[in-house]
């Protein structure tokens, strides 16, 4: 365990920080090798491990759909095409529900949406020493390998469905009539001070309320993984119970992950809908 020559604190702290890469305060170009060094580094430091797992998991979600679609055939299905034909089906099945246009892009936006959260969500079931150990070993000081647990990744997901719900608001309503729904809505002309207030405020919530929704459910997931796992050092007594917390712990947090990754899809959808209504 890690906790053998770590403090506690050392240990949540090195468990929770990113593979930063960005402007040394030398000057240089390179990884940060302290939590310190990463702050320092501002707002134009990337998150390689962010980055490159999503991009993994990414390219994994496509290749197996991917695969699904290639070996489709009649009958009764079986293996990952029963689970890929049952996915299509309830995104389906939610978008119908969830929104009342007609739109190309919604149902496999959502469908692509809900697969590759669920799969950066699922990586908080990795038992929280493997991935920082072997990234260790390889000379590699820090490797958080959740990326929904890092706000960078929950914010840049948030703002891309905002920016299509811009999109389509003003295809579908116009420059104009999405103005005037900025202006107007909701007390009429008289209102235009209050109106603009509160309708900014309500669409600057839209991907704020998303990126901290998933962020905030699966950085505090990760946090109590990274807590049990600390019992493994306090003895054979500790141990045991931390064992089975783990395994408690970990058969809830599958519904957490899945039901983050569902809520993150129905409400682009909602947007989404929301963007596509002319009637005000």
């Amino acid at each position: 365990m890690a906790t053998e020559v770590l403090t506690s604190s050392e240990y949540i702290r090195h468990h929770l920080q990113n593979l930063t890469y960005g402007h040394l305060p030398d000057g240089s170009w390179g990884v940060a090798h302290s939590a310190a060094q990463a702050k320092a580094m501002g707002f134009w430091a990337i998150n390689l491990d962010t980055i490159g797992v999503s991009i993994v998991l990414g390219l994994l979600f496509l290749l197996m759909f991917r695969g699904a679609a290639k070996s489709l055939h009649t009958g009764v299905p079986t293996g990952f095409q029963n689970f890929a034909e049952w996915a299509v089906e309830f995104i389906d099945d939610s978008v119908r529900g969830s929104f009342s246009g007609r739109s190309p892009l919604v149902a496999p936006l959502a469908l692509t949406v809900f697969v590759w959260i669920f799969l950066m969500n699922l990586m908080d079931l990795l038992p929280v020493d493997w991935i920082p150990h072997l990234a260790m070993a390889m000379g590699i000081p820090f490797f958080k390998v959740v990326p929904s647990a890092d706000p960078n990744a929950t914010f840049g997901m948030a703002i891309g469905v905002f920016l299509l719900v811009l999109f389509y608001s003003v295809k579908m309503k116009g420059p104009g009539g999405f103005a005037s729904e900025l202006a107007f809505h909701p007390f009429g002309k008289l209102g235009l001070p209050a109106n603009i207030f509160f309708e900014g405020i309500n669409l600057i919530a839209k991907p704020v309320s998303l990126a901290l929704r998933l962020f905030g459910n699966m950085y505090a997931g990760e946090m109590i993984f990274i807590l049990i796992a600390l019992m493994f050092g306090g003895g054979i007594g500790m141990a045991v119970f931390g064992g089975a917390l783990q395994w408690v712990w970990a058969v809830f947090h599958i519904l957490i992950i899945t039901l983050q990754a569902f809520i993150f899809m129905t409400l682009t959808i909602v947007y989404l809908d929301m963007a596509h209504q002319t009637d005000h």
